[in-house]
C-alpha cells in the first residue's frame, strides 16, 4: 500500500513522517491514560462506602486525567503542525524537482505530456501528492502499529476480548485490498479524462479564433460537453467507489467494536472479568479500529495522489541530455556519421556528415520530413545521434557544459517565443549587459526602430504569443535579440515561414551580412533564400543526395536544381 517510488521522492523529509507517527503513538498512550482514569475513577465511586477521605480519594484520577489530556492535547497540535509542514516541504521540492526536470531536459520536449497535462502534473497533482505525503503515509504506519499496542495493553484484562479485537482489525485493510485494484484503475482514468480535459478547453481557447472563422465553434462546444461528460461519470464511479467502501469499513469497525463489547459484558457475567475491567475494554474497543478506519478514509485521497506521482515519477525519470563540463573554445562545428531514429526502428538520419565552417553561411534544404529539423534538434543539443557523434572543436559535444556551449549559440525558428514582458527585459533575457544603444542598432538593423519609438518605446510590453505585433515585426524583433545576444553560431530554422515578403528580404539581409562575421546555419524550405549560401546541403528521406553552391548544383541538373527551377516557375506564375 506505499509505493517505494513516491516514498524516494521525499528524501530526508522521511524523518517527519517517523515524527509524526511517534506523536501520534504519544497521543494514543494518552487517549489510553484518559481511559483508564476514567475508569479508576469509576471504580473509586463504587467502592466510594468502604473507603474513607470522602472527595479527595477523586483527585489523583483527576490529576491524570488532566496531564493526559494536555499530553492528548499537545501531540495533536504537534503532529498536526508536522503534517502540515511535511505537506509543504513536499509540495516546495517536488515542485523545485519537476522545475529543475524541465530546465534540465531544455530544449527537449517532454514525451507524452502536453502542456496542459504537464500543467496539471505540476500544479494539482503535487497538491494531491501532499496530502498523500501529510495525511496517508503517517495514517498507515500508525494504523498498523496502535493495534498491536492497544493488544498487548488489553490481553492482560481480558485476553478473549482483546484477541477478538485483535483479529477482526485486519478485516479492514483487507476490504481496502479488495478495492484497490478497482481503484487504481479507476484513478488512472480520473487522471486521464482529467487531463484530456484540460487539453481539450486549452485548445479550444487557442484557437477561438479559427473556430469563429470556420463557424466551428459549435461543434468545438459539443465535443467540449462530451470530453466533461465523461470526466463527470469517472469522477461519479471514484464517488461510488469510495461512498462504497467506507460503507464496509463502518460495517467492520463498528461491528467487530460491537463484537468486543458484546464479549466484554459477557466476560463480566460468565468469566467474573471486574466491570471497571470491562468498561475500560469497552472504552477502548473502539480505539482498535479508528486508526485503521481513518486510514481507509484517506486511502481514497491517497489512490489519487499516486496515480498524479506516477505522472510524476515518469517526468523526473526522463534521461536528460549528457552534458560534460568543457568549455568550448574552438566553434568548428560538425556532424560526423551521425544516424538518428526517434523510435529506434526507422532512421530519420542516415550517416549524415557535415560541416559548418566558423564563418560563412550553410544551407540545409529539401522537402518536408526529409530530416533538416532533426538536424537542428542535434546541432542545439535537444538530441544526440545513435551512431556517430556532434562535434564542437574536434570534441564530441556532450564533453562540454550546456551553459558554455548555449553561450556561443542561437537559434532563430518561426515559432521563437517572444516574452510577455518590455521590449527592453526581452533583449535583457539574451544579454544581460545589453546596453539601450546596442538594442536599438539592432533594432535599425531589422527596421523595427521608428516602430517601436512611436508605440512605446523599449518599455513597451509584448503581450502573449505576441499578439500585439504582426507575424513579421515578431520574426523581426526575435532577429534582433538574438543579433544583439553577440553569438558564435546561428541557426535560422524557417525563420522566414508564413512572414511578409518585406520582412523576408529584412530578415534574409541581415542573415548574409551576419555571415561574414560569424557561422549562419539556414534551414529553409524556400530555395531562393539559400542562393547566397557557401555551402548548400541538399537532403531526401535523411539522406546527403547533394551539396555545394547553388551555381554548382544548378549545373548539376539534379533533384535541387529541378526544385529550384519548380519553385521559381510557380513563385513567378503567381505574381
Amino acid at each position: 500500500m506505499i509505493d517505494k517510488n513516491l516514498l524516494r521522492l521525499l528524501g530526508e523529509n522521511k524523518k517527519y513522517i517517523f515524527y509524526t507517527v511517534g506523536l501520534m503513538m504519544l497521543g494514543l498512550f494518552a487517549n489510553v491514560g484518559v481511559t483508564a482514569c476514567i475508569c479508576w475513577a469509576v471504580g473509586l465511586a463504587l467502592d466510594y462506602d468502604s473507603q474513607s477521605g470522602g472527595a479527595v480519594i477523586f483527585l489523583w484520577p483527576g490529576i491524570c486525567a488532566a496531564i493526559a489530556i494536555v499530553v492528548r492535547y499537545v501531540s495533536s497540535r504537534l503532529s498536526g503542525n508536522l503534517k502540515d509542514l511535511l505537506g509543504r516541504k513536499a509540495k516546495k521540492e517536488l515542485r523545485e524537482k519537476i522545475y529543475n526536470k524541465i530546465v534540465k531536459l531544455g530544449v527537449r520536449s517532454t514525451d507524452g505530456m502536453s502542456m496542459a497535462g504537464l500543467t496539471q502534473v505540476s500544479m494539482e497533482g503535487v497538491e494531491q501528492l501532499d496530502l498523500y505525503y501529510s495525511s496517508y503515509i503517517p495514517q498507515f504506519f500508525y494504523a498498523m502499529i496502535a493495534p498491536v499496542i492497544l493488544f498487548c495493553i488489553t490481553v492482560w484484562i481480558d485476553w478473549h476480548v482483546a484477541l477478538t479485537l485483535l483479529v477482526c482489525v485486519p478485516l479492514i485493510p483487507i476490504s481496502i485490498a479488495a478495492v484497490s485494484r478497482y481503484a487504481k484503475k479507476i484513478f488512472v482514468k480520473y487522471w486521464g479524462k482529467y487531463t484530456l480535459m484540460g487539453d481539450s478547453f486549452l485548445d479550444s481557447v487557442q484557437g477561438l479564433k479559427e473556430l469563429k472563422i470556420f463557424r466551428a465553434d459549435e461543434a468545438q462546444h459539443k465535443k467540449m460537453n462530451e470530453t466533461s461528460e465523461e470526466f463527470r461519470k469517472i469522477t461519479m464511479k471514484v464517488l461510488v467507489m469510495q461512498l462504497a467502501s467506507t460503507t464496509i469499513m463502518d460495517l467492520v469497525a463498528y461491528g467487530g467494536a460491537g463484537l468486543g463489547i458484546a464479549l466484554a459484558v459477557l466476560g463480566t457475567a460468565n468469566r467474573g472479568l471486574a466491570p471497571v475491567s470491562a468498561l475500560f475494554l469497552i472504552l477502548v474497543a473502539v480505539d482498535f479500529f479508528l486508526p485503521l478506519r481513518a486510514f481507509g478514509s484517506a486511502f481514497h485521497v491517497a489512490m489519487n495522489g499516486a496515480s498524479a506521482g506516477t505522472k510524476i515519477i515518469s517526468l523526473l525519470e526522463q534521461p536528460d541530455p549528457v552534458w560534460g563540463n568543457e568549455t568550448v573554445a574552438d566553434m568548428d562545428l560538425r556532424l560526423e556519421h551521425v544516424t538518428f531514429s526517434y523510435d529506434g526502428k526507422r532512421d530519420v538520419l542516415k550517416n549524415i556528415s557535415m560541416v559548418f565552417p566558423k564563418t560563412g553561411m550553410t544551407a540545409i534544404v529539401g522537402e518536408s520530413g526529409c530530416g533538416k529539423s532533426t538536424i537542428v534538434n542535434m546541432l542545439s543539443g535537444a538530441f544526440r545521434p545513435g551512431k556517430g557523434r556532434v562535434t564542437v572543436g574536434g570534441k564530441a559535444l556532450e564533453a562540454f557544459s550546456r551553459e558554455s556551449y548555449y553561450s556561443h549559440l542561437a537559434v532563430v525558428s518561426y515559432n521563437t517565443y517572444i516574452f510577455n514582458e518590455t521590449i527592453r527585459a526581452n533583449f535583457s533575457l539574451a544579454n544581460p549587459s545589453v546596453t539601450e544603444m546596442d538594442i536599438y542598432a539592432a533594432l535599425e538593423k531589422v527596421n523595427l526602430t521608428a516602430f517601436i519609438r512611436q508605440n512605446g518605446g523599449l518599455d513597451k510590453v509584448i503581450t502573449e504569443d505576441a499578439n500585439n505585433i504582426s507575424g513579421g515585426q515578431k520574426q523581426r524583433l526575435a532577429l534582433a535579440i538574438s543579433l544583439a545576444a553577440d553569438k558564435d553560431i546561428y541557426i535560422f530554422d524557417e525563420a522566414t515561414s508564413n512572414i511578409d515578403i518585406e520582412s523576408e528580404a529584412i530578415i534574409m539581409a541581415n542573415v548574409k551580412a551576419l555571415s561574414k562575421t560569424k557561422s549562419v546555419i539556414v534551414i529553409s524550405h524556400r530555395l531562393a533564400n539559400v542562393v547566397p549560401a557557401d555551402l548548400i546541403y541538399y537532403m531526401e528521406s535523411g539522406e546527403i543526395h547533394e551539396s555545394g553552391t547553388h551555381t554548382r548544383l544548378m549545373e548539376a541538373g539534379r533533384a535541387y536544381a529541378r526544385l529550384y527551377t519548380t519553385q521559381k516557375e510557380l513563385e513567378e506564375g503567381y505574381i
